[in-house]
């Protein structure tokens, strides 16, 4: 385990993105060049206590105000906002992939044979042909009680559409939890970085006796703190906050084009045509043409069809 963790470590920052690392090293060079710029002395903002005190206060004020899931789980949206890990072309035609091959279950074969795939999907032939949608419990398990609910026979379509707005608005809600706290540290920072500033300007205070310059160096000092409360807050956690933010909504978009194609499907819809539906809740960066999705179906999805490295792929869809 401890030969591995710099091998992930490595992995890790391989990951992040180059527009993320290009606009922190934008951030980061516009504010020392234009401060060099005009004069400053850079050791000048180098004050390694000031910092202390405001990222301290700040995750001291976090961990209060959140459950430790919530703080782990910001953890790994961080890490997905970082790398970007949001749903690919490939997850999607699998989701689209499984949903039509489950349609065609249910159409075709009786009760019992649907309810063996639903039961146990990572038994399931049927999801084995999908390993995005596998390797990804809550959507897999999302999908197994829907279509549990229809074959069951009782529910009409108006109620399954409530119950499934409900549920995916609570799905939502949990995975933006990470967004909100975020924000609530970017809103608190600049206030922090004035107590920090404060704290100093009370040391300052005490130096009154002292000559001009080092008085001056000691007041400079203390408005290092609210310069660094503004900087982290707009320049570095709000926007991380808006990262996760759209990582998070996009990887709830696979929940949408589940809805859209069983609501289609339950109101006798072809299973061709209800994955139609779902295809069209595809942001159009993403959205694979209708003749990809049909090959797609129709070929039983990427495991049937020779797609390279499927562990790897369902790896990435990990929520």
């Amino acid at each position: 385990m401890q030969a591995s963790l710099p091998k992930r470590i490595a992995s890790l920052f391989g990951a992040v993105r180059l527009s993320i690392v290009f606009g922190f090293i934008i951030t980061i060079a516009s504010l020392v060049g234009g401060f060099t710029a005009l004069g400053g002395h850079i050791g000048v903002i180098w004050q390694p206590w000031e910092f202390v005190i405001i990222a301290g206060m700040a995750l001291g004020t976090y961990i209060v105000a959140n459950p430790w899931k919530v703080v782990i789980d910001t953890g790994m949206a961080t890490v997905q906002a970082l790398t970007v890990a949001v749903p690919k072309q490939r997850h999607y035609l699998d989701l689209l992939g499984l949903l039509h091959a489950l349609m065609r279950e249910v159409r075709n074969k009786g009760r019992n044979e649907v309810e063996a795939h639903i039961d146990d999907p990572s038994s399931s032939e049927i999801f084995k042909n999908f390993p995005t949608v596998l390797a990804n419990d809550p959507l897999t398990h999302f999908v197994c009680d829907y279509f549990r609910l229809i074959i069951m026979g009782s529910a009409r379509p108006h109620e399954i559409e409530a119950l499934m707005d409900e549920e995916i608005e609570t799905i939502v809600r949990s995975k933006l939890k990470p967004y909100h706290s975020l924000m609530m540290v970017a809103e608190g920072l600049p206030a922090l970085g004035i107590v920090a500033a404060v704290l100093g300007v009370i040391k300052a205070m005490g130096a009154l006796d002292q000559s001009p310059k080092l008085l001056g160096g000691l007041i400079g000092a203390a408005l290092v703190g609210t310069f660094a409360g503004i900087f982290l807050s707009y320049g570095l956690v709000a926007p991380l906050a808006h990262k996760v933010k759209m990582v998070r909504e996009q990887r709830c978009r696979l929940y949408i084009i589940v809805k859209q194609s069983l609501l289609a499907f339950m109101n006798g819809a072809l299973p061709q045509v209800a994955i139609e539906h779902g295809r069209k809740m595809i942001g159009p960066g993403e959205r694979p043409s209708i003749d990809v999705v049909e090959s797609e179906t129709i070929s039983g999805g990427a495991a049937k069809n020779g797609g390279a490295e499927p562990a790897a792929r369902a790896a990435g869809a990990r929520a």
